[in-house]
């Protein structure tokens, strides 16, 4: 039941949210599709089906666009992570935000993590919700691995944030790529057999 201090959205107001959405949707796909550098306001803008002028009216600049788009999908895996249920042990968590990020990989709409050499970086890095979303979710993973690591369901002689990135890393693995264009395996077993290779290693 909506509390007294919720506010309801006027029409204006919500059809700005949906093209706003569908914005960062399109967002979304291109940047897993191409990345930062490739993508272009007017590939936005007709993938869209909007005026660029309409485009900049939500988003001033193709970095202030796509640091949106990444904060948005913090806040997806935060939203996941949140929903996972309290009786799965911290390695099983660790496994379901990993299993729902390569599916989401799988499904084209996962933006390519942004390394420190990419331009998207530094706007990022200038985006006080981005980093807000990031900490947040952060916070809950390095206290997921730890847990892991302290009833020896991770290995205790890896550093945590080495997990931690691998873990960030899954999210966009060229291995699904791969498999996936080989036609060998089906989405489900693709992402079992990464989640396989990531927490279980290759050895016998």
């Amino acid at each position: 039941m909506p509390s007294a201090h919720t506010k309801k959205l006027s029409f204006k107001q919500q059809q700005l949210q949906f093209r706003e959405n569908a914005i960062l949707d399109t967002v979304n796909k291109l940047l897993a599709k191409k990345g930062f550098d490739l993508m272009t306001m007017d590939e936005v803008a007709a993938d869209v089906g909007i005026a660029k002028a309409s485009l900049y009216k939500h988003f001033e600049s193709k970095e202030v666009l796509s640091a949106a788009s990444m904060t948005r999908l913090m806040e997806q895996t935060i939203t996941v992570a949140l929903s996972l249920p309290q009786a799965l042990s911290p390695l099983d968590k660790l496994k379901s935000i990993v299993r729902w990020a390569i599916q989401t990989h799988l499904g084209g709409t996962m933006p390519l993590l942004p390394s420190t050499r990419s331009t998207i970086q530094q706007a990022l890095l200038a985006h006080p919700p981005y980093i807000d979303k990031l900490s947040t979710l952060t916070e809950h993973l390095g206290t997921w691995i730890q847990a892991a690591q302290d009833n020896g369901t991770l290995s205790k002689t890896l550093p945590g944030e080495v997990i931690l990135y691998t873990i960030f890393a899954r999210s966009c693995d060229p291995v699904a790529d791969f498999l996936k264009m080989g036609g060998a395996f089906s989405d489900t077993e693709i992402v079992d057999l990464l989640i396989q290779t990531c927490f279980d290693g290759m050895t016998g």
